[in-house]
């Protein structure tokens, strides 16, 4: 089973590749994702990053959670699942 780790304080200018190389370090890396603004096309600072296994995502959290990553600290943790949202009306713009 694949492990996916939430990635936090990723510096706006890394990349994908970045996040990846840095990540592969410890262990099989099977994808890694920055999350992009829709508005500003500019990175949100967090992303994810999926390890080919739980021992590999474990080893990831004791190697960077709390880290420097060009020049900013690393929140590295279990990603949780996406909560779903409550019924309420939509905003009409």
């Amino acid at each position: 089973m694949n492990s996916k780790l939430y990635v936090g304080g990723i510096p706006y200018t890394s990349t994908n590749d970045d996040l990846k190389s840095h990540f592969s370090a410890a262990g099989n890396v099977v994808s890694a994702q920055i999350i992009i603004d829709k508005m500003t096309n500019r990175s949100k600072g967090f992303g994810f990053v999926e390890m080919s296994s739980e021992a590999e995502a474990n080893k990831a959290i004791e190697l960077f959670h709390d880290q420097d990553f060009q020049g900013r600290r690393l929140t590295v943790n279990i990603a949780r699942p996406l909560a779903p949202r409550e019924d309420r009306p939509r905003r009409a713009f």
